[in-house]
């Protein structure tokens, strides 16, 4: 069994096709079931944000697996296979893990190091543990890759470095300029509204506006930071005695229309847009509006690049480099565990019929004489097997394409498999 990933995200796609394979928590769901299902696959995972959707399976076999993955994403996207698969990526074993580790290190994020990608992680893997989709293989890469993420935020300063999504988009669509004094309208209130929320809170912002469709979660958020909470049908009326929106909801459909923005602005009054919705929640017409400026998540791609702090960068690289080799070094000696096993089982059996054999033909052998002679026997046994069982685990280490764990089961016509292979017998 091999870990397979099959994704697609900022650094491979437009905004707009990414846009097309925005999923909700229900449809993040479906897919991940569909993939389950898959004649090749035993296990599922899917990372879904506002800039990546990643398929994470364990599977039997390459190429048809593959082949799943990909029509499963292109289906979600609505078909249309020769304009989404150029723009797919896949990883596959250690490839596939060392992926994972640089996700949840930040290290893959549009805004490097930016802290939101560790928990949505989490609630992948929570997601598929809660669907009954994630089994020992993920449920193992997903927690060291977790602890990856901790680590290199903890032993770096990554996180505090490198901008969020929020922050850098404040920046960009106010020009550097604080927020304070300023009204902030919110739009929507899952959460990257939260962050929004809190970004604008600590960077300043007079007052805040929460709008969202269903009354109750808007009032929650606005509650935790002082703010107002609207309807979202109320949302023309808020528009106009904003100074800053962020829209975090995306929805199906717009929610801030050309025609709503341009009755705020009339008579030239600016207004600050940030669209950080996938798909997006303002009309990107309102672009062209005299006093208006938009930033989505296309501008904030080219804004980034290049913004990370290169020291921080390279630390965290080099932990997710020796965390990577570390896990595999781990996977590849767990998987020779079997074959020594079955090794020291097979001698042990031997060791065991000929002790019969001899008690057999030497019946009249004292108790103290045949302890001896057992003794003797599996230390010569043992001092036989120790150099071959060192051995195998090393080089199990080594890359390459030879297999020396399934070399010795040949050799020795084990069967690691076999119920006997799961304990270390007695005596060796």
């Amino acid at each position: 069994m091999s870990v397979l990933v099959v994704g697609i995200s900022h650094n491979t796609a437009p905004v707009a096709l990414l846009e097309r394979l925005a999923l909700d928590p229900e449809g993040v769901h479906k897919l991940v079931l569909d993939v389950s299902s898959s004649s090749h696959v035993t296990e599922a995972v899917a990372i879904a944000t506002c800039n990546r959707l990643e398929v994470y399976a364990e599977v039997e076999r390459f190429h048809g697996s593959v082949e799943e993955l990909s029509a499963h994403l292109v289906e979600k996207a609505g078909g249309e296979p020769e304009l989404f698969v150029p723009h797919l990526y896949v990883r596959y074993d250690d490839a596939a893990v060392s992926h994972l580790f640089q996700v949840a290190a930040g290290l893959d994020s549009m805004a490097v190091g930016e802290a939101q990608i560790l928990g949505q992680t989490r609630n992948a893997l929570r997601t598929g543990q809660e669907l009954g989709t994630v089994g020992s293989t993920l449920n193992v890469l997903f927690q060291q890759a977790l602890r990856v993420g901790k680590r290199a935020r903890a032993e770096t300063g990554i996180d505090r470095v490198a901008p969020s999504l929020v922050s850098a988009a404040l920046d960009q669509a106010l020009h550097g300029g604080g927020l304070a004094g300023r009204r902030v309208l919110v739009v929507g209130a899952g959460a990257m509204a939260g962050l929004a929320t809190a970004t604008a809170v600590r960077r300043g912002a007079t007052d805040v506006v929460i709008a969202n469709r269903t009354p109750e979660r808007a009032e929650r958020l606005a509650a935790e930071y002082g703010g107002t909470p609207v309807a979202l049908a109320d949302l023309p009326a808020a528009l106009a005695e904003a100074d800053v929106v962020l829209a975090c909801a995306g929805a199906r459909g717009t929610l801030v229309t050309a025609a709503m923005v341009r009755e705020a602005t009339a008579g030239g009054r600016p207004l600050a847009l940030v669209d950080l919705a996938l798909p997006h929640d303002i009309d990107p017409e309102v672009r062209d509006l005299p006093g208006v400026t938009l930033v989505g998540l296309a501008d904030l791609a080219t804004a980034l690049r290049g913004t990370e702090a290169a020291d921080e960068v390279d630390e965290v690289r080099r932990i997710v480099g020796q965390e990577v080799a570390a896990f595999l070094a781990a996977r590849r000696q767990a998987s020779v565990t079997p074959t020594v096993v079955a090794l020291r089982t097979m001698a042990t059996t031997v060791v065991d019929t000929e002790m019969e054999r001899l008690a057999n033909r030497l019946p009249d052998l004292d108790e103290e004489t045949r302890a001896e002679v057992l003794q003797t026997v599996r230390r010569v046994a043992d001092k036989l097997l120790h150099e071959p069982t060192v051995r195998v685990k090393e080089l199990s280490n080594t890359a390459g394409v030879v297999s020396y764990a399934e070399a010795l089961a040949d050799l020795f016509a084990l069967d690691p498999g076999a119920v006997s292979a799961v304990t270390r017998p007695e005596g060796l």
